[in-house]
């Protein structure tokens, strides 16, 4: 009896080790082989990175000392919370979603400017006869793999990627998952003219088979005339990354585009800092600006501001009316999905800056003196 438990035992240990090292074998060869991870730097480009300013032993910095460290006890907080999770941190019930008709995109008067959320930093922005494509990360989970992520807080989106007429320019932040998404390019790719990036992004696009000539990578400062538009590519308080090994990569950005009527400022993804101030002072004063609001914790408050901290930035760049974003579709952080928008809308008003609180899928249409300003998220579970 002694010997069959011993060699039970035995049998259990190596099947154990044995589907440790198949799991470690698979995840290997994803990170590997799968596409979801973009592509690499060339010699020839790094060299052109290290003359930009903000590229030190071979990784992308911030303007000020921004630490991604976490020390064991900080670590272990942070995991414990996450299998702990937070209550109420996803709706109970999808978030209801305005929808957009392609002909209402394609017909619409081009004396207006029409800014559209698509849920937490996707726009379409309409302006002076173009269609701009912001961020758009249109997959349901923001991750390499559907397994790895949740689910979207909405069922679909204001409209499908296949209904989207031709899509003059795209702009990109940075690289993460909830920004850049491998499969939305796929249903994109053929139906853009031209794609900007901050450096080095444009690698994973040309992987994905974009053409290189069709896209633009600028650094902070720099400025590229797009027909009657001018794109400004700004700093942001950030990191990049998407797989093993490849943190700070690629650079991370804020955009401005000017046109002639209007002077509109995206705040990708950032800590609080005072480049916000130095934006406002070299390119504002803006029109309307999207400002990052949501995914933010005290042990990361560097890299994602705080609810307060945005409607400060907000006067910080010398905006007349910002939106919050970069909230209301994912769970990425460790708050409710409620939080981000009843604590900067209480700030907002403390500070007498303007705020609008559109729906997913309700447009902005600047022209317009009144802006969406409801308070949809109250009553929804």
């Amino acid at each position: 009896m002694v010997r069959i438990i011993k060699k039970l035992l035995k049998m259990t240990g190596l099947i154990i080790v044995g589907v440790i090292v198949l799991v470690f074998a698979i995840g290997f060869l994803f990170v590997q082989l799968s596409p979801q991870f973009g592509g690499k730097h060339s010699d020839a480009k790094i060299a052109q990175y290290e003359k930009s300013g903000h590229y030190e032993k071979g990784v992308f910095v911030n303007e000020i000392p921004t630490s991604m460290e976490m020390g064991f006890p900080k670590m272990m907080s942070v995991l414990k919370d996450y299998i702990v999770g937070v209550p109420n941190s996803a709706p109970k019930h999808p978030l209801p979603v305005q929808s957009i008709d392609s002909l209402d995109i394609v017909n619409r008067p081009d004396t207006t400017t029409r800014i559209t959320w698509f849920g937490h930093s996707a726009f379409l922005l309409e302006m002076q006869e173009k269609n701009i494509l912001i961020d758009p990360m249109f997959g349901n989970t923001p991750s390499p793999h559907p397994w790895l992520g949740k689910s979207r807080f909405t069922k679909g989106l204001p409209i499908e990627v296949k209904q989207l007429p031709k899509i003059d320019a795209v702009i990109f932040s940075h690289d993460h998952y909830d920004h850049l998404d491998y499969e939305s390019i796929l249903k994109l790719k053929d139906k853009v003219g031209q794609f900007y990036t901050p450096l080095g992004l444009g690698a994973h696009l040309t992987a994905w088979g974009v053409p290189q000539e069709n896209i633009h990578e600028l650094n902070w400062w720099d400025e590229i005339q797009f027909e009657d538009l001018t794109f400004k590519c700004a700093p942001a308080r950030h990191f990049s990354g998407r797989g093993l090994g490849d943190r700070f990569s690629t650079l991370w950005a804020s955009w401005v585009i000017q046109g002639t009527n209007h002077n509109i400022y995206f705040s990708g993804d950032s800590g609080y800092g005072p480049h916000f101030k130095t934006i406002g002072e070299k390119y504002g004063p803006f029109d309307f600006a999207m400002m990052e609001c949501g995914q933010y914790d005290t042990r990361w408050d560097n890299i994602h501001m705080m609810p307060e901290e945005t409607a400060q930035a907000a006067v910080d760049i010398n905006t007349k009316l910002f939106m919050p974003i970069h909230w209301g579709s994912f769970v990425l952080a460790l708050h409710t999905w409620k939080d981000p928008i009843e604590r900067v809308t209480k700030k907002a008003a403390e500070l007498g800056m303007p705020i609008s609180t559109p729906r997913i899928g309700e447009p902005i249409i600047l022209e317009l003196a009144e802006k969406p300003s409801s308070r949809w998220w109250e009553g929804l579970e």
